[in-house]
């Protein structure tokens, strides 16, 4: 019994040494508990403060990491950067998609005089026009104190300007794109091609009837349309005039960019310019374009608007008597004719309304030619760095016409041309320029006035 008395005090003492063994622990886990900090987070370090050595290889850690995380991020932004100055760079480089919209609307009331005469080696075996003679003065005392040859392109071309493009082929189709979208962008509506019969051409040129198709559908592209000036060809009378009004039409009238003109009875005829159209007279004219001709072109599908170059006062009433159906002035030498000059627009107008005639008048940017006439100094008009054009527009607009003419968009034998032109000096020759403005000056200023007659016209019709 003695034993098993002390047996069983033995066992009590175990089990409160254990008890209180076991209070101890759990109080000391509650201790060191109150020590960890609040922010601590799973798997953070404990009791930091109290190891300084651990603590700065801890924080040596945390600064590699965030060096890391900034190098990482600096180089995300610089791939950022880089990517953006790619894309801007290809953007650059890329040509621009040649957006309709960001173009002015055309206006079908400027119709402007283009030329596709010119030819180069690489579309046309040889150059053609940019190597234009020096034409010698009709008086032999006075030609023989000018100098006589052609001009040797591409350096030295027949123009007193020298185009952005070079001496260009009209058959390129880069060039003649390029040329619809500046027609676009000045706002002219109407493009008036310089037309011969089908193998039939200038002193100085080739046939290029052939280029009209492609012509029309350039400027279909840009939403402009597309008229002839009909030139003076070789034995141009009644009868051709009928045969060749009925080709243009038959072949080409079906093109949606083939420019018919709404009358005030509202038909829509096609109108064709007949260049120089004084040189026949009002008889043979008459048997085309009047009802009772001989060759009456009147009332048939072939039946159109003709519109007269004057040059003199009396031409009005010959170009009246021919049964013509208006009349412009071509020339961009402001005093050169009757015609073009702008103090006689008022009446000319005058007399085409008592007449039923329409009044083109054509006005230009200026006028030099002596690259092919070095006689011809007093006929250059200066172009006074945009001033000339702006005179010759406000102009025609006193008269109220119902369509401005524009000579031209691109005659640099005579220096009219509003394409696109640069600085160039070579060996003795240094070409004018648009200085200081840029290239496309003449393009912004055909612009400006064209919104501006858009809203006189407004204007006149209320």
């Amino acid at each position: 019994i003695l034993n098993y008395d002390i047996m069983a005090r033995f066992r009590r003492r175990t089990c409160i040494v254990l008890l209180l063994f076991i209070l101890f622990v759990c109080s000391i886990m509650m201790a060191l508990k109150t020590l960890r900090p609040d922010r601590a987070g799973f798997g953070d370090p404990f009791g930091l403060g109290l190891l300084p050595e651990l603590q700065q290889r801890t924080v040596l850690l945390d600064s590699k990491q965030n060096s890391l995380n900034r190098v990482q991020g600096d180089t995300v932004t610089r791939v950022s950067i880089l990517h953006s100055i790619a894309v801007n760079t290809m953007k650059a480089s890329m040509p621009p998609v040649n957006k309709l919209g960001e173009l002015s609307s055309p206006n079908y009331n400027f119709h402007i005089f283009y030329y596709t005469w010119y030819g180069n080696p690489q579309f046309d075996g040889k150059y053609v026009h940019w190597n234009h003679p020096l034409l010698p003065h009709w008086d032999p005392k006075i030609a023989n104190n000018y100098p006589k040859g052609r001009h040797n392109p591409p350096e030295d071309i027949g123009a007193n300007f020298y185009p952005e493009l070079g001496s260009y082929s009209s058959k390129d189709p880069t060039v003649i794109e390029a040329h619809m979208k500046q027609m676009r962008s000045a706002s002219t509506g109407v493009v008036v091609l310089s037309w011969y019969p089908p193998g039939m051409a200038d002193e100085n040129g080739e046939p290029t009837d052939d280029l009209v198709p492609v012509i029309l559908d350039y400027a279909h592209k840009y939403n402009l349309k597309v008229t002839f000036h009909i030139e003076p060809y070789k034995d141009r009378d009644d009868r051709s005039m009928y045969h060749n009004v009925k080709y243009i039409i038959d072949k080409y009238g079906s093109h949606p960019a083939f420019y018919r003109h709404k009358t005030s009875i509202g038909r829509l005829l096609p109108l064709f310019y007949v260049y120089d159209s004084y040189v026949t007279i009002p008889e043979i004219w008459a048997n085309l374009l009047t009802v009772s001709g001989s060759q009456s072109i009147r009332n048939t599908p072939y039946d159109a608007l003709f519109i007269a170059l004057l040059v003199e006062e009396r031409h009005k009433h010959d170009i009246h008597r021919s049964g013509f159906d208006g009349m412009y002035t071509y020339f961009a030498t402001n005093g050169f004719s009757y015609g073009s000059s702008h103090h006689n627009w008022a009446s000319l107008k005058a007399f085409c309304d008592s007449n039923n005639l329409m009044f083109i008048p054509s006005v230009g940017p200026g006028y030099i030619d002596t690259s092919i006439r070095p006689w011809n100094n007093h006929n250059t008009r200066n172009r006074v760095n945009g001033k000339y054009y702006e005179t010759a527009f406000s102009a025609a607009l006193l008269v109220r016409p119902e369509i401005i003419s524009i000579t031209s968009f691109n005659e640099w034998h005579e220096g009219t041309q509003i394409e696109k032109a640069i600085p160039k000096r070579t060996g003795q020759v240094v070409y004018l320029d648009y200085k200081p403005h840029k290239p496309n000056v003449y393009l912004e200023i055909t612009q400006k006035w064209s919104e501006k007659y858009r809203k006189e016209q407004e204007q006149w019709l209320m």
